[in-house]
């Protein structure tokens, strides 16, 4: 009687052994290099984690020492909480000023970029018209476009328009200024909503205006808090464009205020007042990414689940 035989693990091939890994020894092999491959991925943002987190911290802490204690003990924990750093850089140093200003300029130029550029996208992302692709291709060329070209332009523009040093004229540049990534942005997220919805809302006797803003608008929320972070990140620090734009002292934004800071304050010697108008500016754009961190990764990622 013949029997079949379980092939063994080892065959020969031109006289050598050869060694066949079963499915066990292959599935052990490739958890262990994927082991192999999380250690390293992790071992890199924990690296990253710390090289980005430690100086934020040490700035922080530094805000609170005294200037002995800068120079002597940089990297020791403060002896007591000196809160008359923050006080002092509020009130003397001008803090107070510079940060209303900045929020002046940044929210009012915050909203009417996402107004606009929402508009603007849906209409380039759900209708069919001649020029369509000519205006995206516009607004996309607008992000390659250097600022630094256009501030002499940009200068006599508003000189000419009796804008220049004044608030409202830094809010219609920087409104232009962030149209290109908003458009860019939100008409690749427009194109992902379903047409479905809409056009229940054109059966229903909806006009475009109304569908727009009650049904389309809302469900962009994610796209938008996204844009809307990375905007509110470029307007907040922008330097560039207020220094050239605007020389007014009493309508300085904070990233120009820094600056004067650094300069009238490193002479005197008020590290403390210096570091505390530092963590005065990072803390708005720290704590508007935390909060609205999980709606900045739903709408970076909404495309690739469509």
């Amino acid at each position: 009687m013949k029997t079949t035989d379980t092939p063994s693990p080892v065959d020969r091939v031109e006289g050598r052994p050869r060694v066949t890994k079963t499915p066990a020894a292959q599935k052990k092999a490739k958890s262990s290099e994927g082991g192999v491959l999380n250690v390293f991925s992790h071992g890199v943002l924990i690296l990253w984690a710390i090289m980005v987190v430690l100086p934020l911290l040490w700035a922080v802490m530094t805000s609170f020492k005294d200037d002995d204690s800068i120079f002597s003990s940089p990297w020791s924990l403060p002896d007591k909480l000196h809160f008359e750093n923050w006080s002092r850089a509020w009130s003397q140093a001008h803090m107070s000023d510079y940060f209303g200003n900045t929020l002046i300029v940044v929210g009012f130029s915050l909203v009417g970029t996402l107004v606009l550029g929402s508009m603007a996208a849906y209409v380039l992302a759900r209708f069919e018209f001649p020029g369509n692709r000519f205006i995206y291709f516009l607004f996309v060329g607008g992000m390659s476009f250097p600022v630094m070209l256009a501030l002499v332009p940009l200068f006599y523009v508003l000189n000419n328009m009796q804008l220049l040093n004044t608030l409202p004229g830094l809010i219609l540049v920087y409104i232009a200024y962030s149209l290109p990534f908003t458009v860019f942005f939100l008409t690749s997220f427009f194109r992902t909503l379903p047409t479905s919805i809409a056009e229940a809302a054109f059966v229903d006797g909806a006009s475009h205006t109304r569908t727009f803003f009650q049904i389309m608008l809302p469900m962009a929320k994610p796209g938008l808090i996204s844009v809307g972070i990375f905007n509110f990140l470029g307007q907040w620090n922008q330097y560039m464009l207020p220094t050239v734009l605007n020389t007014d002292p009493d309508k300085k934004v904070l990233s120009q205020g820094l600056v004067e800071l650094a300069t009238s304050q490193g002479y005197k010697g008020d590290w403390s007042g210096l570091f505390a108008g530092l963590v005065m500016a990072m803390l708005p754009v720290l704590a508007a990414y935390i909060i609205f961190q999980r709606q900045v990764v739903q709408g970076l990622t909404a495309g690739a689940l469509k």
